[in-house]
């Protein structure tokens, strides 16, 4: 059997068939039973089965760091 995957409140995940807005990449909410997961590309929100999410998943990855006190701007 295959490994399964750990996933984790914020992660983004890359899902077999796309988002009519054209993403393919949701951000999880909510994990569980079943996972709340936002469009990356829009932000609509749907609720899916986790045996569902598993069987479509075609990747996961980390949110990219961002440092606590935000962006730095450069300039004056």
């Amino acid at each position: 059997m295959g490994e399964r995957l750990k996933y984790e409140v914020g992660d983004i995940v890359k899902l077999k068939k796309p988002h009519p807005c054209g993403s393919h990449e949701w951000k999880i909410l909510r994990v569980g039973a079943d996972f709340r997961l936002e469009c990356t590309g829009c932000g609509h929100q749907v609720m899916m089965a986790r045996p569902l999410v598993e069987k479509s998943t075609r990747g996961l990855r980390k949110p990219e760091e961002i440092p606590e006190n935000g962006p730095q701007k450069l300039g004056k």
